[in-house]
């Protein structure tokens, strides 16, 4: 069983956008009157979301395509070269 690094990468960044987000809605409004009332923590956290689930989504498409791969095994040739 091969490895996609987009399984992991994308966990990764599903586990930090949620962290970030969940940061962005529960903390103080008053953080970001720096920032022109813009909750960047949630924003940013909200992208790191996404980008973590199209990472997840290409690596479960990749292994899916792979093991399909794995078992088509070719038909052998009969012993005058034809299947």
């Amino acid at each position: 069983m091969r490895l996609d690094i987009r399984l992991p990468l994308g966990l990764l960044f599903l586990i930090f956008g949620l962290a970030l987000s969940l940061f962005g809605v529960l903390s103080d409004q008053a953080l970001y009157q720096r920032s022109l009332s813009i909750n960047i923590n949630l924003w940013w956290g909200v992208v790191l979301l996404v980008f973590g689930g199209v990472m997840v989504e290409l690596g479960r498409r990749s292994h899916r395509r792979m093991a399909g791969t794995d078992n088509n095994v070719p038909a052998r040739k009969g012993a005058s070269g034809q299947e």
